[in-house]
C-alpha cells in the first residue's frame, strides 16, 4: 500500500495563488493508494474545502473518507483522507486533540490486500508541549491491540531529528522520509510517518519534482506499507 502525506496549505502555492487544479495534478502524480492531506480546508468557518470534492471524486481514482461535519468541508480540522476506489473503507472517526489552538485528527480503517490498516491523519501543534499531549491523546484513542496495525501520517511540526516523539514509544516507530519543508529550500523533516509493530515501511521518500515544488510550502512524502 503506497501512502502519501501532504500539507497542501489550503491549495496556496509559493506564488501566492490558490490553485486547486495544480494541487490535484500533484496528487494524481503521486500514484498513491491512500492520500493523507493537511490544511485541506480553509481555517475560518464554514471551513470550505480547498479542493472541490465533486471534482476530486469525478476526475480522480479517489473517494473522500467521510469525516467532515459540514457539506462544504473535505475533512475535519483540515485533515482529510482520500482512498482509491478499489480499497474498502471499513470505518472512520474524528479524534479530538488537546491544544491552545483547535486541533483534531481523523481515523480511517482501510482494507487492502494484507488486511485492515488503521490510518490516522494528523497536523500537530506548533509548540512541543502540546505536540506531546496530542501524541499521547492519539495513543489513548487506540486500543493497545489496534496500535499494532496503525499508521499515523501527517505534519508533525517537529524540527528535531530525534527528540519530541517520546509519547509514541514503545508502540510506534517514527520515520522521516526526508526534508519536506520549506518546498523552496527544504531544511526540515516536518512531515513524517509513525507505524505500529505489525507494519513496516519498505520504502520512503520525498516528492520534489514538477508541480510539487511550488504547489504548497510543503513537499509530499510517501511510504510503501507492508505487514511486518
Amino acid at each position: 500500500m503506497r501512502i502519501v502525506s501532504y500539507n497542501i496549505r489550503k491549495a496556496v502555492g509559493l506564488d501566492g495563488r490558490r490553485d486547486p487544479e495544480r494541487v490535484q495534478k500533484v496528487l494524481m502524480a503521486t500514484k498513491a493508494d491512500v492520500l493523507v492531506l493537511q490544511e485541506a480546508d480553509r481555517r475560518m468557518p464554514p471551513r470550505r474545502s480547498a479542493l472541490p470534492k465533486t471534482i476530486l471524486e469525478a476526475e480522480t481514482p479517489y473517494r473522500v473518507a467521510d469525516v467532515a461535519v459540514t457539506d462544504v468541508s473535505l475533512g475535519w480540522h483540515g485533515n482529510a483522507v482520500l482512498v482509491r476506489h478499489d480499497l474498502d473503507i471499513r470505518a472512520t472517526a474524528r479524534l479530538p486533540l488537546p491544544g491552545l489552538e483547535p486541533r483534531g485528527a481523523i481515523r480511517v480503517d482501510i482494507e487492502g490486500e494484507f488486511g485492515v490498516v488503521t490510518v490516522i491523519g494528523a497536523h500537530l501543534g506548533l509548540l512541543r508541549k502540546w505536540r506531546r499531549r496530542q501524541m499521547h491523546a492519539l495513543c489513548e484513542h487506540l486500543e493497545k491491540a489496534e496500535r499494532h496495525r496503525t499508521l499515523i501520517a501527517g505534519d508533525f511540526n517537529e524540527w528535531s531529528v530525534r527528540s519530541g516523539f517520546e509519547p509514541l514509544g514503545p508502540d510506534f516507530d517514527v520515520i522521516a522520509p526526508g526534508r519536506s519543508f520549506h518546498a523552496s529550500y527544504p531544511v526540515a523533516s516536518l512531515d513524517r510517518f509513525a507505524h505500529g509493530r505489525g507494519l513496516k515501511l519498505t520504502e520512503t521518500g520525498v516528492i520534489n519534482e514538477g508541480a510539487a515544488r511550488h504547489a504548497s510550502d510543503h513537499l509530499p512524502v510517501w511510504a510503501k506499507v507492508a505487514p511486518a
